[in-house]
């Protein structure tokens, strides 16, 4: 393999890594076969596993899901991709009410183990109905497990994770990080679901975030270490399971927190680690725990006025700064 993997070339060769090692598993979804996926994510994996196991469907994402968690509970292992996340409202009712409950329903007798893959969040202006941010939908329904890598290898440590998980996993694969580069994982490389990474060390301040917004994150503690505040970057990798743990031991060496999510700040899962930390870990804050979060509009089409809405660099420094002074 190359010294260097995009995200893009990462998601195809985590799945295909999958592929080879089970033979259970299969791919469906729009556009996925010939065509590559309308992301260029499924490259090659018609090419290499034929169209007995890559299947394109119909546009129903009520027909993808419910194939999948059909094919899922008779002893398959699908990766059914959903080809914005803002579709997932199409196939609510699989992804709500059926399949996070077979498992509980029928005492564990029926598994459903399948990975819902969707391309998710904004910075590109793709407008309000293709760019938004959905991990708090999906953190709203127990039963769901939900991963959201912010880098290569983490995107191919955790599709091994999600497609050997028994319980059903929503993968979601940031557009803006689609041709970000980094170094491919050695073989059988797995990141297990629910565990956070501290991608930076620093001792004035905890940044916790996901998927896009850790690059983000990154950059600020860049330019805040010029000017004396040193801070940690935890990436959380998942939301469910929510490596609350690593949150807490970086709080005990800072003693301040900044969440930092593209989600919407009402409801969104910057709220829940908050809450966490103010019940487990109240004594271990010197100020306020705060927020930086998408506001609550729908995303415009205009790259400046998407600026204004989603998280960036400068609201994340700003935020740090006034932390930091408190």
């Amino acid at each position: 393999m190359a010294d260097v993997i995009t995200y893009r070339e990462a998601v195809a060769e985590g799945i295909a890594r999958e592929m080879r090692r089970d033979t259970s598993v299969v791919c469906l979804g729009e556009d996925i076969a010939a065509a590559g996926g309308v992301f260029r994510t499924t490259v090659g994996l018609l090419k290499e596993f034929g169209p007995e196991r890559v299947w394109d469907t119909p546009i129903s994402e009520q027909a993808i899901v419910g194939a999948a968690m059909g094919a899922a509970m008779t002893g398959m292992r699908p990766v059914a991709e959903i080809m914005f996340s803002d579709f997932l409202a199409c196939c609510w009712d699989y992804l709500a009410n059926e399949i996070p409950k077979v498992r509980y329903m029928t005492g564990g007798q029926v598994t459903v183990p399948l990975v819902v893959r969707t391309a998710n969040g904004g910075g590109l202006g793709f407008g309000a109905q293709h760019s938004q941010a959905t991990e708090n939908w999906a953190l709203t329904v127990p039963g769901l497990k939900i991963a959201a890598p912010a880098t290569p290898a983490d995107v191919i440590g955790m599709m091994a994770a999600a497609i050997r998980s028994d319980d059903p996993v929503v993968f979601f694969e940031h557009k803006a990080l689609l041709a970000t580069k980094g170094p491919p994982p050695p073989p059988d490389h797995v990141v297990e679901l629910g565990r956070a990474a501290v991608v930076r060390e620093g001792a004035d301040i905890t940044l916790v975030a996901l998927a896009s917004t850790v690059p983000l994150a990154l950059k600020a503690a860049d330019v805040l270490s010029g000017e004396g505040i040193e801070t940690e970057v935890v990436d959380l990798r998942c939301l469910v399971p929510l490596d609350a743990a690593t949150v807490l031991d970086s709080l005990r060496g800072t003693s301040r927190l900044l969440t930092v999510e593209e989600n919407p700040y009402q409801g969104g899962w910057g709220a829940t680690v908050v809450s966490i930390v103010a019940d487990e870990g109240f004594g271990l804050l010197d100020a306020p725990a705060r927020r930086v979060a998408a506001e609550c509009v729908p995303l415009p089409f205009a790259d400046a006025l998407e600026k204004e809405v989603i998280p960036t660099v400068d609201k994340v420094v700003t935020a740090v700064r006034q932390l930091a002074a408190y």
